[in-house]
């Protein structure tokens, strides 16, 4: 028995090295074969299954892509995307719509892959970071045997893909990273015990569960160190995911930092039309639940507290929270705030605008005065930016990218203000709404920091960090 189970095993062994070896010659025989002589250029392929979606990371895309385009003409930009629903040019005339980014058509190819649903966070109610991580790697698979590419880039953070582009077609490997995966933060709180969206009330309230997900985060951890190294080139968003991603994958002279690019040239010469007679505070991101727009409905019940013997005042505020919904579940959760904007009694003050084309955005930025933005820990903030050097006085977050990179609260130099609770937001706004005459100084100084995550500057820093990818190509 023992000499048939060790044949067995040995059996498997060479049938997997073997499937491997047969997958890895064709992959290489296929990519060889993209190349005609007529073609003569590089196949980049990026990784993006939600390129139609509309948010901050798309942007990082097309601008991307448009910077290899102008950089590498001979080049083919090869585009995996699960949006099987849309065609190329409503694709593309979306990212023009949306984000002002003209893209070359006869150059770009998108590749639909059908396996989307692998990557789906509602099919993993438990283990959701494993499952979406396999998940990635079916999804992978599906993209490799479609078009392998000579270079890959992943721009969305699905970092088990990395080994498979990199050891079975042999391409070269590189990474935009947004957040990470899992971060020392993450397992902090679960340390701690605190309950967030990603830790829920049961497992923070049962000292085994909150082991347990302890014992699986650190394993998860080593595991997404691994195949994070298989990247060549590692470029980050922020001062925060650069510090975390040297935590975790301790690649020092891989990483970049590469600034997310942000509206800022066309945003800064915004004329302002506000009206007298309303006081708007805008919010834009999508709706996802690391947002919290929870919080900045919680924020606007506050501020009602606040100006509860000023009701003239509370009449003229106004949260508009524009966002983009992606799928179902965005849509449920914008239902769910809905609900609770009735429940807050505060309907005749939020307004939601869904999908809004970029025109209509401008619009709201003139007639804008308060820029909120909630998540914590957000990774950078396209959003907050934009809505800085629209002349929106901006109160963000005290974490992640708005502390580290965008927000300065010191005096002399103050940009914006920061917060952490929904009384402190509340409090905040209520300070910029009384003394809005003396606001001209921070308005102006946020215009003016905000140069620096120009999309100029992003297709610069973003070229000079691939470069090293289309050498000996």
């Amino acid at each position: 028995m023992f000499l048939f189970l060790l044949w067995l095993l040995l059996s498997l062994a060479l049938l997997a090295v073997l499937s491997f070896l047969f997958l890895r010659q064709w992959l290489i025989s296929r990519k060889n074969k993209l190349h005609s002589p007529s073609e003569n250029g590089i196949n980049v392929g990026i990784f993006h299954p939600y390129c139609n979606a509309g948010g901050g990371g798309e942007r990082v895309l097309w601008c991307a892509v448009r910077a290899l385009q102008d950089k590498y003409p001979n080049s083919r930009v090869v585009i995996y995307t699960g949006d099987i629903d849309a065609s190329p040019n409503s694709i593309l005339q979306k990212a023009k719509n949306v984000f002002n980014i003209a893209i070359d058509s006869d150059s770009v190819k998108f590749v639909f892959l059908k396996q989307r649903h692998w990557i789906e966070a509602k099919n993993y109610p438990h283990f959701t970071l494993l499952g979406q991580s396999i998940g990635s790697m079916v999804l992978g698979l599906e993209a490799l045997c479609k078009f392998p590419p000579d270079i890959y880039i992943d721009t969305m953070g699905y970092a088990f893909t990395y080994p498979l582009f990199r050891y079975l077609a042999q391409s070269k490997v590189g990474c935009y990273v947004h957040y990470p995966v899992i971060s020392t933060d993450m397992l902090k709180r679960v340390q701690q015990r605190q309950m967030a969206h990603n830790n829920k009330k049961y497992v923070a309230r049962n000292p085994f569960l909150t082991w347990t997900k302890l014992a699986y985060y650190r394993l998860f951890s080593k595991m997404y160190k691994w195949v994070g190294c298989c990247a060549e080139t590692i470029m980050v968003n922020s001062s925060w995911t650069e510090n975390h991603i040297l935590q975790l994958w301790d690649v020092p002279f891989k990483t970049h930092r590469v600034y997310p690019p942000c509206e800022v040239s066309h945003l800064k010469n915004l004329q302002h039309t506000e009206k007298s007679d309303e006081f708007i505070i805008l919010s834009v991101g999508q709706f996802r639940p690391e947002k919290d727009h929870p919080l900045q409905l919680q924020a606007i019940y506050e501020l009602r507290t606040l100006l509860a013997q000023d009701e003239s005042l509370w009449n003229q505020i106004k949260l508009v929270i524009v966002g983009s919904c992606r799928n179902e579940d965005d849509y449920d959760r914008l239902k769910n705030m809905q609900d609770l904007t009735k429940h807050l009694s505060l309907e005749n003050n939020v307004q939601f605008s869904v999908n809004v084309p970029y025109e209509d955005l401008l619009k709201l930025y003139q007639s804008a005065h308060i820029g909120i933005h909630t998540m914590w820990n957000e990774h950078f903030g396209i959003g907050i930016v934009e809505s800085m050097a629209a002349g929106l006085i901006m109160v963000a977050h005290r974490s992640g990218g708005p502390l580290l990179d965008i927000v300065e609260t010191s005096e002399g130099s103050q940009n914006g203000f920061l917060a952490t609770d929904a009384v402190e937001y509340a409090e905040n706004i209520l300070n910029i709404i009384v003394n809005n005459s003396e606001m001209a100084g921070i308005r102006s100084a946020a215009r003016a920091s905000v140069e620096r995550f120009s999309e100029q500057e992003f297709e610069k820093n973003f070229l000079r960090a691939v470069s090293t990818l289309f050498t000996n190509l």
